[in-house]
């Protein structure tokens, strides 16, 4: 997979949030993507987004347009240095939550996005990639 432009946006707070889902959602009109999976692709940015300032205070979110054996598409990639995931297969279920949260965030972006990954230990933040990929265009 290859990277041909990316934008990064610092998180710290609620209109960096914004700032974010507005970046994504032009890279994905750009791409031609349906109005559907714009707003699939926003809301991820946004779980992926509150989960920084929840758990971690600051962190980025980068949108970037990709090129893969599977086409164009655009990928997501949400890094903080915050207390990191201590179980990641945990927090990837539905309704488990270490925060006030429903503990739907991670797994409902897992869902709706085409790829998914995170990387995480405790003490060393954590970093969650993902894509949707571009259909038939």
């Amino acid at each position: 997979m290859t990277s041909e432009s990316k934008v990064e946006v610092a998180i710290r707070n609620e209109a960096d949030i914004v700032a974010a889902r507005a970046k994504g959602r032009e890279v994905a009109v750009s791409l031609g993507f349906s109005a559907s999976d714009i707003a699939l692709i926003a809301t991820a940015i946004s779980e992926l987004a509150r989960n920084i300032i929840n758990y971690a205070s600051e962190g980025s979110v980068a949108v970037e347009v990709v090129t893969s054996d599977r086409g164009r598409g655009i990928r997501v990639v949400a890094s903080d240095n915050g207390p990191g995931i201590a179980d990641v297969k945990k927090a990837l279920e539905d309704g488990f939550s270490t925060g006030n949260g429903l503990g739907l965030g991670l797994p409902g972006t897992r869902r709706i996005m085409d790829d998914f990954e995170i990387i995480s230990a405790p003490e060393r933040g954590t970093t969650v990639r993902a894509a949707k990929w571009s259909r038939g265009r």
